[in-house]
C-alpha cells in the first residue's frame, strides 16, 4: 500500500505514530501494563472454556461435567455431550486465536482500520477454492481443504489489493472494504452455481460454509497444525514492523527496514492463519475486525502488545459466540459464524461513520 499513514482518519501520523522501539509508556497513562493483558487475557480464556463446557442445548449437571472431565464415571450419553463441547471448544480456541492475530497483521499491514479476512472477501476466496477442490478433486477433509483454502486466500489478497491501489489515497480503506466486498459477492455467487450443479459437493460443502465449529473432531486440527504455527511464528514476529509501517514505508526503510521482505513474510503468516481457520471452522468473518480495535483500545497502539492481546481476546469471542449460539434457540443451535456477524456488523457501521472517509 501506498497510502500515508496520516492520510487515513483516525490512524497515526508520521508525527505520532509508534516507532519501531517503542518507550515504556506511549500515549495516555490509561494503557493497561502487559501483565495485566496476560492475566485479565488467560482469566478470559479459562471463563469462556468453562461456560462453553457447563452450557449448552442439553442442560447437565455439572458435578456429571466434571466426573466426565476427570475420568469418573457417568453415562455414556453425558460423556459423549462432555466429549463434542470439548471438541468444539478447542477449535474454537484455535480459529479464534487465528483469526484475531490475522486481523491485527492484516491492519498493520494496510495501514487501514477495516483490513480482516472476511471483509476482505479473504474467507470467502477460500471457501471458492475448497469448492472447486470438493467438485474436482472429491476432498473431504480439513488436510485436504486447507491447500485449496490457501490458494484462495493468496489470489483474492491480490485481487483486493489491486483493486484498492485504483481508487484516491482518501478513499482507499472504504474502496478496500467495497472491494472485498465485491470479490465475496462474486466468490458465493460462484459457490452457489457450482454447488447447484453437485448435489454432492453441497452435502459435502453445507455443513462447513456457514462458519461453524460444531459437529468436528479436534483432531482435524493437527491437519493444519504446521500451517498453525508457521503463521503465527510470523504474525507474532511482525509487531516491531507494523509499528515502523505506521511511519509510512520511506520512513520504514530509513530506520533500515527490509520493507518488502518483511511486508511479505507477514503477509503470508496472516494469509496462512485466515486460510487454516477457514479450513477448521468454515468463513468465520468480523472478528479479525473487532479484536484488534477493542484491544487497542485497552493496550494502545503498540503491535505487539495488540497481537498478545488479540491472541486471548480471539479465543473468547468466538468460544462465547459458539456458547451463546446454542442458548439463544434452544434446542436448536445458531451457529458461532452468524452469532459473531449479528456482533461485527453494527461494529463495522460504527467504524466506518467515525472514520467519514467516504
Amino acid at each position: 500500500m501506498t497510502v500515508r499513514a496520516d492520510s487515513v482518519p483516525g490512524m497515526p501520523s508520521a508525527q505520532s505514530a509508534a516507532p519501531a522501539r517503542l518507550p515504556k509508556k506511549v500515549g495516555p497513562g490509561r494503557r493497561l501494563p502487559m501483565p495485566v493483558v496476560i492475566g485479565g487475557g488467560a482469566l478470559g480464556v479459562g471463563v469462556a472454556v468453562a461456560l462453553s463446557l457447563l452450557l449448552g442445548t442439553q442442560s447437565l449437571p455439572a458435578a456429571d461435567i466434571v466426573a466426565a472431565l476427570t475420568g469418573g464415571a457417568v453415562p455414556d450419553q453425558v460423556a459423549g455431550i462432555v466429549d463434542a463441547r470439548i471438541d468444539r471448544t478447542l477449535i474454537g480456541l484455535v480459529v479464534g486465536a487465528a483469526v484475531g492475530v490475522c486481523g491485527v497483521v492484516l491492519q498493520g499491514l494496510t495501514r487501514n482500520p477495516l483490513a480482516e479476512p472476511g471483509i476482505l472477501g479473504i474467507n470467502a476466496g477460500a471457501a471458492l477454492a475448497v469448492v472447486v477442490g470438493i467438485k474436482l478433486f472429491a476432498l473431504s477433509t480439513v488436510g485436504g481443504y486447507v491447500w485449496f483454502a490457501l490458494l484462495g486466500a493468496c489470489v483474492t489478497a491480490v485481487v483486493v489489493q489491486l483493486l484498492a491501489l485504483l481508487a484516491p489515497v482518501r478513499a482507499q480503506p472504504v474502496t478496500m472494504a467495497l472491494a472485498g466486498a465485491a470479490v465475496m459477492a462474486t466468490s458465493t455467487s460462484l459457490v452457489g452455481a457450482i454447488l447447484v450443479a453437485d448435489q454432492g459437493a453441497l452435502d459435502v460443502f453445507r455443513f462447513w460454509q456457514v462458519g461453524s465449529v460444531a459437529g468436528r473432531d479436534a483432531s482435524i486440527i493437527s491437519d493444519v497444525a504446521p500451517f498453525l504455527v508457521v503463521g503465527f511464528a510470523l504474525a507474532l514476529a511482525s509487531g516491531s514492523l507494523l509499528n515502523v509501517i505506521a511511519l509510512g514505508d520511506d520512513l520504514a526503510r530509513g530506520l533500515g527496514q527490509r520493507v518488502v521482505v518483511h511486508r511479505l513474510l507477514s503477509a503470508a503468516g496472516a494469509i496462512l492463519l485466515a486460510a487454516s481457520a477457514t479450513a477448521l471452522a468454515g468463513p468465520i468473518a468480523f472478528v479479525g475486525l473487532v479484536v484488534p480495535h477493542v484491544v487497542r483500545a485497552l493496550v494502545g497502539p503498540d503491535h505487539r502488545r495488540i497481537l498478545l492481546g488479540s491472541l486471548f481476546a480471539g479465543p473468547v469471542l468466538v468460544v462465547a459466540a459458539d456458547t451463546i449460539g446454542r442458548l439463544v434457540a434452544a434446542p436448536s443451535e445458531v451457529q458461532a459464524g452468524i452469532v459473531c456477524a449479528v456482533i461485527g456488523a453494527p461494529f463495522l457501521v460504527a467504524l466506518v461513520r467515525r472514520m467519514n472517509v467516504a
